[in-house]
């Protein structure tokens, strides 16, 4: 699926590429979700009897799980680290990588605290009381192993019954894998792909992780791994048996990226750094993180040809993210490497999706995340190259009607209509469309009110003269609103013409004199002082004094 920002900037790029990154999975055992569930689980572990069901046992096993993995890892020269609070284990893994190239198998285990459903067991002298289920911060492994396929793995399981555990993998690892295998050639810096020599064969490569077989393969890896190096530390393979401690699996986070290759990665930083600055404050994003980098990125094409490598040095370049955030949904662009910009959306939980979590969902859920950030880029692209009707200006003022509604037109000079068409724009990129409460919401942020001064009733009333201009639509068997493209445009050009253009020559009318150039001396500036000289000569000749 292509979107119209890529393909206005197509004359710039080498290729493009889709592919999903970061896949989070919930391992649990349905037995031990309910208090019954759990006894009878303990009742097969235990040989059909739960006399010794209670919190010491439990706590003795989830010291057994401790004492098991530390002494197996002594002796086969595992490093075992206790992280403290706030590490990022995975930047820990990644360093022990760069030193220590692994081939296969368990490499590294991280210990640390986290939270947990951990059952506690009250009884009397008739027996068990009570079982509840409670969330407490118990130790945590995580188990780093490389795999042929997946590359690097990891499953992060509870140390306290019933052993829940967390798979992360990566879809750029599994591409790499199967680019070699294929005999693409390609240059490989930390999770992206900054040069290719086959950029359509790699897509198709990436492609294969949004199809129904790869539910299968990542189900045969993730019970490969999690019963043989993982719970068996836990429970032996006879226990695991006579417990039917299986593991079933939910999808939880999912992110999906489209990668943009530029030939030069001046052009880049030039296409990415206009785009941020001309949508920025229409999509309200509150806050720009820059990280400044201390070398620049090169403005010729490279000459040699991409090698299947990994950039051993990172070059430090100037990185610019912007995020867009819709509950648990993110969207976000940033720049890459020498030459790769990245956009992203970010399911943080699938559940906000609203297409089911299991394992055999996740081609409807990446298809999901595929349609949100292909919308996001289309909305970046109206925002980005506006255009307006040149009759639209007096259709706007005129009433217009809405079923059986008469309404009065669109007045561009009131602020509060104007405040109302930003927040159709910052609401554009919504995931899942915008309902009135959202509008409301977004209309007392942009201009200050309180919800005493705007509330629903007139958020509802502004909404509906929106709505029958065209400019957005409601979406079918739904009490929710999208912005229709020609009203991006459309809305787009109204705000710009007069904060952009109309404001600014006005203001500058009044100055007759300029004084000393200011250091920061922009083109637009210089635009905006051609067009002052200009209309100042078209407004002596009309008669109109400035």
């Amino acid at each position: 699926m292509t979107d119209e920002l890529s393909d206005y900037y197509g004359d710039f790029l080498d290729g493009t590429y889709d592919c999903v990154d970061r896949i989070v999975l919930n391992a649990y055992n349905p037995l031990c979700t309910s208090p019954g569930g759990f006894r009878f689980w303990w009742r097969q572990l235990r040989n059909g009897s739960d006399e010794d069901l209670d919190d010491t046992h439990l706590m003795r096993l989830a010291g057994r799980f401790s004492r098991r993995l530390r002494a197996f890892a002594r002796a086969r020269g595992i490093p075992v680290i206790d992280c403290g609070r706030g590490e990022r284990k995975h930047e820990i893994a990644e360093k022990y990588l760069a030193t220590q190239p692994v081939v296969r198998g368990l490499f590294l285990i991280l210990v640390g605290r986290a939270v947990a459903t951990v059952w506690e067991i009250e009884r009397s002298h008739r027996g068990i009381r009570n079982i509840a289920a409670k969330k407490l911060y118990v130790n945590h492994y995580s188990f780093h192993i490389m795999d042929p396929e997946w590359g690097h793995i990891t499953i992060k399981i509870s140390g306290h019954p019933p052993f829940g555990a967390q798979i992360i993998l990566n879809g750029h690892e599994y591409v790499a894998r199967q680019a070699q295998k294929r005999g693409i050639d390609f240059a490989k810096e930390g999770n992206c792909f900054t040069a290719l020599s086959h950029p359509a064969d790699l897509s198709r490569v990436a492609d294969t992780l949004s199809e129904r077989p790869t539910v299968g393969r990542l189900r045969r890896v993730c019970e490969s791994w999690i019963y043989t190096s993982c719970l068996c530390f836990a429970l032996d393979s006879e226990e695991q048996e006579r417990s039917n401690s299986r593991y079933r699996f939910s999808i939880y986070q999912v992110e999906y990226s489209r990668n943009l290759i530029f030939r030069r990665g001046g052009q880049m930083d030039q296409v990415f750094q206009g785009l941020i600055d001309r949508t920025r404050a229409r999509l309200d994003v509150k806050r720009l993180k820059t990280i400044f980098g201390a070398k620049a990125r090169p403005h010729r094409d490279r000459k040699r040809r991409p090698h299947l490598a990994v950039a051993l040095e990172t070059p430090t370049y100037d990185l610019t993210v912007f995020k867009l955030h819709f509950g648990k949904l993110t969207l976000k662009g940033y720049t890459k490497g020498e030459r790769v910009l990245r956009f992203e959306a970010v399911a943080h939980n699938t559940h906000d999706l609203r297409c089911g979590r299991l394992l055999a969902r996740l081609p409807q859920i990446i298809s999901r995340l595929q349609r949100i950030l292909q919308g996001f880029l289309n909305n970046l692209h109206y925002m980005d190259s506006a255009f307006v009707a040149d009759d639209i200006l007096e259709q706007l003022s005129t009433p217009s009607q809405v079923g059986q509604t008469r309404l009065g037109g669109i007045d561009t000079n009131r602020p509060r209509m104007r405040t109302a068409l930003a927040a159709v724009l910052a609401l554009a990129p919504s995931p899942h469309g915008f309902c009135v409460s959202q509008f409301g919401e977004r209309v007392r942020s942009l201009s200050g009110q309180t919800e005493l001064e705007y509330g629903s009733r007139r958020a509802a009333y502004d909404l509906k003269k929106i709505r029958a201009k065209k400019l957005v639509e409601k979406i079918a068997s739904s009490r929710r609103y999208r912005a229709l493209p020609q009203g991006v445009r459309t809305i787009t050009t109204l705000l710009v013409l007069r904060e952009k253009v109309i404001q600014p020559i006005l203001a500058g009318m009044g100055k007759p004199k300029l004084g000393r150039k200011p250091k920061n001396w922009s083109r637009i500036d210089e635009h905006y002082q051609t067009l002052r000289l200009s209309m100042r000569n078209l407004l002596n000749d009309l008669g109109i004094a400035a």
